[in-house]
C-alpha cells in the first residue's frame, strides 16, 4: 500500500511540475513561433515588393520604349510621306526632262506605309509584359525578363536606324539626280549654242539679260532644287525653240548636191561667177520642205530664180527656194519646219531639174553648208 501511495504521489508531483512548466513556458513558445512566422512573412513580402518594383520598372521602360518607337515610327512615316509627295511635283519636270532628252534616270519614290494600329501595338506590349505584373504569385518566374527587354530595345533601335539611313540615302539620291539633270540641261543648252555660233547665224540664245554678284549657294532644299531644275529646263526649252526657228534642216533630204556656195564656172557663160546658194539635184516634182518655221513673204516668178518661195524666219534671216515647178503656199502663210511648200522643177535660169536653196542674213547670202552640218549635229540634241 505504501508503495502504491508513493507511486501515485510521484506521478501527481511530476504531472504538477510538467503542467507548471508548460504554463510558465507556453507564452514564450507561442511568441517564438509567432516571431518565426512573422519573419518568414516579412521576408516573403519584401521579396514580393522588390519584384513588384522590378516589374514596374520594366513595364515603365517598356512603355517608354514603346512611346519612343511610336514617335520614331511617326517621324519615319512622315518622312516617307514627304518623299512620296514629291512624286507629283517631280513627275511634270521628269516628263519635260525626258521630252528634252536630258537623260533622267529613275528617281526612287518611296510609297507611304500604313500607320501602325496603336491598339495592336498596345496588345503586343501587354502580351510582352510579364504575367507577374498581374499575378504577384508568379513573379519569381520573370526575374530575367529585363535583359530580354533591353535586347529587344537594342534590336528595335538598329532597325529604326537602318530605315532612317535608307530614307536619307533615298533623299540624297533624289537631290543628286536633280542636280545631274540641271547640269545636263545647261550642258545641252551650251552645246546647242556652240553649234549655232559655228554657223554664223545671228542668234540671241545666250542673251538672257541677267547678272548680279556671285554668292555661293547654301545647302539647297527640295524646293530650291526643283526651282533650279525648272529654270534649267525653261532655259533649254527657250534655246531649243529659238534653234528650231533657224534654217538648219535640209530642204530635200537625201538628195545629192550638184553645186556648192561660192565662186564657180557659170553654166551658161562658162566663166567664173558667184553662186549665192546650194543646188540639189532632184527628180521633177520632188517635194520641197521649209528648213525652219517662218512666214512666207514672197511667191511667184523672180527673174533668174524662176518660180521662187521666200520665207522670213526673223532676226533678218530669210531662205529662198528657186526653180520650182509648183508653189503650194501663199504670201503671209505661216509654215513649220519640214512642211511641204513647193515642188522641184527647172524654171528660170536653170539647165535641169534641181532646187536652188539660198540663205540670206540681212539680205546678204550665207553659205548653207555649215547650217546643214549644224542641223545634222543638232538632230541628236533636239
Amino acid at each position: 500500500m505504501l508503495g502504491i501511495v508513493v507511486s501515485v504521489v510521484s506521478v501527481i508531483a511530476i504531472g504538477y511540475l510538467l503542467a507548471t512548466t508548460y504554463l510558465v513556458l507556453r507564452d514564450d513558445l507561442i511568441g517564438a513561433s509567432m516571431a518565426q512566422q512573422a519573419r518568414v512573412q516579412y521576408a516573403y513580402e519584401d521579396r514580393i515588393a522588390s519584384l513588384r518594383v522590378q516589374v514596374d520598372r520594366i513595364t515603365s521602360r517598356q512603355l517608354l520604349d514603346q512611346q519612343a518607337m511610336e514617335d520614331k515610327m511617326a517621324r519615319l512615316i512622315e518622312q516617307q510621306q514627304v518623299l512620296s509627295s514629291r512624286h507629283g511635283r517631280l513627275d511634270d519636270l521628269l516628263q519635260r526632262a525626258t521630252f528634252s532628252f536630258v537623260e533622267p534616270d529613275t528617281i526612287p519614290v518611296p510609297r507611304p506605309r500604313p500607320t501602325p494600329d496603336q491598339s495592336e501595338e498596345s496588345r503586343r506590349a501587354s502580351a510582352d509584359r510579364p504575367a507577374g505584373a498581374q499575378s504577384p504569385e508568379l513573379l519569381l518566374a520573370y526575374q530575367d525578363v529585363e535583359p530580354a527587354v533591353r535586347a529587344r530595345a537594342r534590336a528595335s533601335e538598329t532597325i529604326f536606324a537602318k530605315v532612317d539611313n535608307d530614307l536619307h540615302a533615298m533623299e540624297r539620291e533624289q537631290f543628286d539626280r536633280i542636280e545631274l539633270l540641271i547640269a545636263n540641261a545647261y550642258r545641252k543648252a551650251e552645246a546647242i549654242d556652240s553649234i549655232v555660233e559655228s554657223t554664223g547665224l545671228p542668234s540671241d540664245l545666250t542673251d538672257e539679260s541677267v547678272g548680279g554678284p556671285f554668292i555661293p549657294a547654301a545647302d539647297s532644299n527640295f524646293d530650291t532644287s526643283l526651282s533650279g531644275l525648272e529654270t534649267a529646263l525653261d532655259h533649254l526649252n527657250a534655246v531649243s525653240s529659238q534653234v528650231r526657228a533657224l534654217p538648219l534642216a535640209n530642204p530635200v533630204p537625201d538628195q545629192p548636191v550638184s553645186s556648192n556656195f561660192g565662186n564657180r564656172r557659170d553654166p551658161f557663160l562658162k566663166r567664173f561667177a558667184f553662186h549665192s546658194g546650194m543646188d540639189f539635184k532632184t527628180p521633177y516634182g520632188f517635194p520641197i520642205k521649209a528648213t525652219a518655221s517662218g512666214t512666207v513673204t514672197g511667191t511667184g516668178r523672180h527673174g533668174g530664180y524662176g518660180k521662187m518661195i521666200e520665207v522670213d524666219h526673223g532676226n533678218g534671216i530669210v531662205t529662198r527656194y528657186a526653180h520650182l515647178s509648183r508653189i503650194h503656199v501663199n504670201v503671209g502663210q505661216k509654215v513649220e519646219a519640214g512642211s511641204m511648200i513647193g515642188s522641184a522643177g527647172s524654171t528660170g535660169r536653170s539647165t535641169g531639174t534641181h532646187l536652188h536653196y539660198e540663205v540670206r542674213v540681212n539680205n546678204k547670202p550665207l553659205n548653207p553648208k555649215p547650217l546643214l552640218k549644224a542641223g545634222e549635229r543638232l538632230a541628236s540634241l533636239l
